[in-house]
């Protein structure tokens, strides 16, 4: 009965493996792009402060598929694995500083857009110089890298396999941070690396490293993809070259500070070149002083005046395109118009948007008829207010962000009506239909003004909030082109002296400053937000450690205990094939083991994986593992049960489930405690090997931060975690060793 039960459950775990492997997708109309990349590769691809995955190839790569309409998907791997992730399809491509000199025939390749060159950093106070004073040292390459090759390749100049000769070793290690840790501590004299990471390094590091003048090679970069695909290679080399031809590829790479790098261009029959002679801008020509329709018919504003002076220094004619605002998205996403500028606000839009600089700094007040009771906020308590629909008077009332008391305030409204128009909104509010308007300040000074002396403003604003012209997104080449005619706007006076023409100066708030903002804030960062964001970013990392860890056990545990029982069966071929299964998962490393289960589909039976099988594939392989573990531990405390206990439960008349769960069962779980802890322990640190197959847990994150921030302190923190967890996994397991200690 039991060896039918056993086989029913190994039957069973084929078919749940034969069904997640079924439910891969393997091949479908193309909706997504999945890049590979090392995210301890900065500045081409790293996690910043904010937990997101950035560097100049990550925002190459968003531009493309902003282009191309597909979804950017970035995966972040492991390096010694990349080719591995290639083949099966859990990946695309390869864009991550991504060297072509030496694999010319192991990729499709793209043109090369980056050239590079490998040099050496040392220590600021070292005594080396030169390349030849590396004789006798000791030099950190990254593995795998193109360092290395220049060194100990098949195409290295015969120099630098002479230099490498004089090394006193050339040692390899698994990423830029911690060759950097090596080297300030004094365990290598020297890294030598491609100049582009050599660079941003040395300025995150303040100082302490210096780069040698000479360079050891140069080498040119591309983007690799699976041999073959010549499909995907052009159409995503398609969309570079029209980068490189408007302007886009060569903004990205000054972001970056890579221009002196690149070496990407358009081919000279390929005229993709912008070319612009128009610049359509989207506006609701029913919202003076911004954009409307004078007595003339022509449609002027504060807005559509800043763009007219726009075109006429960038040589375009200015096309005005008055529009339904609730079809404001439409518009720009089928390319009707180039922008949205109509005092359009920014706040609670920041992801939906390519935003210029802020120009206008506006707040939301209520306008009601003049003689009106309502003199306060509070007096519009079981009142109709009036709002203009997708407003940021709206938002202000019921927006995600909008401050509790505003959603409080709205709550005690009669009704929060929703008008097309701010002509239809003072329609109502003239003839008693609503009792107050809730809008911009610009817009209430305006019509208040042209409108007699109907209606006031109260003094109490309601919220604030800042103007900015939206591109659709990603589209940031029209947005520099506009933002930085703007800037020169403001330079010369020009700006303001059209803001003061509209009544609008004492809201206007463009600047200079605001550009670098950011910058600057980052560079005032104090070591307790900078501890407090490191372990926000491993808070993400931290689930999914978890998720391993009782995941594991969770299908570990029982699962031990049917392996041991089949290695105690008497049917003979069922425990020679456990014993043959629990030798190799013994005398194989775990991380091996994950790389057979995540890769040994596409290799063995043909099924291609993705990023999405990653997750099942960690957790089937830690369960294979430990569950073999676990089986051995199972048997030693069951054949730790004396012989005449069995013997006396055939006397008393038991039978083999009575037996085992209320005699052998009990008394195993008591012996087995202090193994099965110290297993349990060991899985809280196995957890971090889940990257082998380059599923992200909490070690991997704190690695990928302290190679972007250049600091050893996410690692502290990370071993921090380890701690506390296993010191908690301890005391629990101790507890429940106490508990079962009844005869002690």
């Amino acid at each position: 009965m039991k060896n039918r039960c056993i086989a029913a459950l190994l039957s069973a775990a084929s078919l749940l493996l034969t069904g997640v492997l079924s439910a891969v997708p393997v091949s479908a109309d193309r909706t997504a792009f999945t890049v590979g990349f090392d995210a301890e590769f900065p500045p081409y691809g790293y996690q910043n402060e904010a937990g997101e995955y950035v560097g100049f190839d990550l925002s190459l790569a968003e531009e493309v598929c902003e282009r191309r309409g597909w979804e950017l998907k970035k995966v972040p791997i492991d390096w010694n694995s990349k080719d591995m992730e290639l083949k099966t399809g859990a990946i695309d491509c390869i864009w991550n500083g991504f060297t072509i000199n030496g694999r010319e025939n192991d990729y499709t390749w793209t043109v090369p857009y980056v050239d590079n060159s490998q040099v050496a950093v040392v220590r600021s106070d070292s005594d080396i110089r030169a390349l030849s004073d590396l004789s006798g040292k000791i030099v950190a390459v990254q593995a795998d890298s193109s360092a290395l090759a220049a060194f100990t390749g098949d195409d290295a100049e015969e120099a630098n396999k002479e230099l490498a000769e004089t090394f006193k070793d050339l040692r390899q290690v698994g990423d830029y941070n911690s060759a950097f840790m090596n080297l300030e501590s004094g365990a290598v004299d020297v890294i030598c690396m491609d100049i582009g990471v050599a660079n941003y390094e040395i300025a995150a590091r303040s100082g302490k490293f210096t780069m040698l003048d000479e360079h050891i090679s140069s080498e040119e970069y591309g983007v690799g993809f699976l041999k073959g695909n010549t499909e995907l290679r052009d159409e995503v080399q398609e969309t570079l070259f029209e980068m490189a031809a408007d302007g886009t590829f060569e903004r990205i790479a000054k972001e970056w500070e890579l221009s002196d790098c690149v070496c990407l261009t358009a081919p000279a029959d390929a005229q993709l070149e912008d070319g612009r002679e128009t610049f359509t801008v989207g506006f609701d020509a029913e919202f003076p002083p911004y954009g409307y329709q004078n007595e003339a018919g022509e449609y002027v504003g504060f807005d559509l005046s800043l763009a007219e002076e726009v075109c006429s220094r960038r040589g375009w004619t200015l096309v005005k395109q008055p529009i339904d605002w609730n079809s404001k998205d439409m518009e720009l996403k089928t390319s009707a118009i180039d922008c949205i500028w109509n005092g359009f606000t920014i706040n609670g839009r920041e992801n939906d948007y390519t935003w210029s600089v802020p120009y206008v700094d506006n707040s939301q007040v209520v306008v009601v008829k003049k003689g009106s009771d309502i003199t306060a906020l509070n007096d519009l308590e079981g009142k109709v207010v009036a709002v203009q629909a997708d407003s940021s008077a709206l938002a202000a009332f019921t927006g995600d962000d909008a401050e509790e008391s505003n959603i409080a305030l709205a709550a005690s409204f009669r009704d929060l009506q929703q008008v097309g128009d701010y002509n239809t909104a003072f329609l109502n509010l003239e003839s008693g239909a609503v009792d107050a308007v809730c809008m911009d300040i610009g817009v209430a000074n305006y019509e208040i003004e042209k409108r007699g002396d109907q209606f006031v403003m109260l003094s109490e604003h309601v919220s604030s909030e800042q103007y900015g012209i939206g591109f659709l997104k990603g589209n940031t080449a029209l947005r520099d082109s506009v933002q930085e005619t703007l800037f020169e706007m403001l330079d010369d006076g020009s700006f303001a002296r059209i803001a003061d023409e509209w009544g609008l100066s004492g809201s206007v708030c463009l600047s200079r400053e605001t550009e670098n903002k950011a910058e600057t804030a980052a560079e005032t960062v104090s070591f307790g937000e900078k501890l407090g964001s490191i372990c926000m970013q491993l808070l993400k990392g931290v689930g999914a450690s978890l998720a391993i860890f009782f995941l594991t056990l969770l299908f570990a545990l029982p699962l031990g205990l049917l392996i041991a029982a089949g290695k105690m069966s008497k049917f003979k071929p069922l425990s020679w094939l456990i014993t043959v299964y629990i030798s190799i998962v013994r005398g194989t490393p775990l991380m091996l083991q994950l790389l057979v289960v995540f890769f040994g589909p596409y290799y063995l039976f043909g099924i291609q994986t993705s990023a999405a099988y990653r997750f099942y594939a960690v957790i089937i392989g830690f369960t294979l593992n430990y569950a073999a573990y676990f089986a051995e531990i199972y048997r030693s405390g069951i054949q730790a049960v004396p012989v005449g206990q069995h013997e006396a439960c055939e006397i008393l008349g038991y039978s083999r489930t009575q037996k085992f769960f209320k005699i052998v069962f009990p008394q195993m779980v008591k012996n087995i405690i202090p193994s099965v802890t110290n297993e349990v322990i060991t899985l809280v640190k196995d957890t971090s090997l889940a990257f082998a197959i380059s599923y992200t847990e909490m070690f991997t994150l704190a690695k990928q931060v302290a190679a972007a921030q250049a600091t050893i302190l996410p690692l502290f923190i990370a071993g921090v975690f380890y701690y506390i967890f296993n010191a908690v996994v301890a005391f629990v397991m101790d507890r429940i060793e106490k508990k079962l200690n009844y005869f002690r």
